[in-house]
């Protein structure tokens, strides 16, 4: 969801976009109304203007997701006014930590977690946002991603959702199944109406990060689109815009 990765995989599907991404729309999945949401970072803010999630949510996104951290000490600068923003305007937020498998896994979640506890209490599970190994091996990479999600589950209470893209988790994660009772959000531009086939021994997606390029009402910038299948319930649970 960096800058890094964009340029990585931003070869975006052109039908996607003028199939709809400029709004709502998105890829149609067979049999079921698509629920869609963005998710954000600091590249949404060009030269710090706001985003206005009321102007999001009146688009029909439901759920939006916000970076919080990356290793040891980068805090995005927008993360708390778009966490007010995201509850203000009544949608499922969720949170994410970008992965430095070069540092602690635990000192990352403990700084994660204390970081996004707001949105994480009464949220949507954190997520770990898995797409560079930094030159280490699958398995010191496996083991740093075991760690880390015990961490963080031990430290929020919930299970982590798992981000991440096919051709990562294929070479650097030697396609481990290890992980496969994890709630997956694959970012899949594969110009078709589903994601696949998924990696690591996954038979489902939780989330689909189907573009990078869209444009929506009330963003300044292009902006990730993803779809969510159902698979934790109804997402309404999870908004609670005037709860913790």
């Amino acid at each position: 969801m960096t800058s890094l990765r964009r340029s990585r995989i931003r070869n975006v599907i052109v039908p996607l976009v003028l199939a709809g991404t400029l709004a709502v729309g998105g890829p149609a999945l067979a049999g079921a109304e698509t629920i869609n949401g963005p998710d954000v970072a600091s590249w949404q803010h060009p030269g710090g203007s706001g985003i206005n999630w009321l102007a999001v949510r009146a688009a029909g996104h439901e759920f939006a997701m916000v970076k919080a951290t990356e290793g040891l000490d980068y805090v995005n600068p927008y993360f708390v006014q778009d966490g007010i923003g995201m509850r203000a305007a009544g949608m499922a937020r969720g949170a994410y930590h970008y992965a430095d498998v070069r540092q602690s896994p635990e000192a990352q979640a403990a700084f994660f977690s204390s970081t996004a506890l707001p949105i994480v209490s009464g949220g949507l599970p954190p997520v770990l946002d898995l797409e560079d190994a930094k030159g280490l091996p699958p398995a010191a990479v496996i083991d740093w991603t075991h760690r880390y999600l015990n961490a963080v589950q031990g430290l929020t209470g919930k299970q982590p959702i798992i981000y991440t893209y096919p051709n990562f988790w294929r070479t650097a994660m030697a396609n481990t199944t290890e992980f496969s009772h994890y709630p997956l959000w694959i970012a899949d531009y594969n110009g078709r109406n589903a994601p696949g086939p998924l990696p690591g021994g996954w038979q489902h997606w939780t989330f689909w990060q189907y573009t990078s390029t869209a444009r929506i009402p009330g963003v300044n910038a292009d902006i990730d689109l993803n779809i969510y299948s159902g698979a934790l319930g109804d997402l309404g649970v999870f908004s609670n815009p005037f709860g913790s």
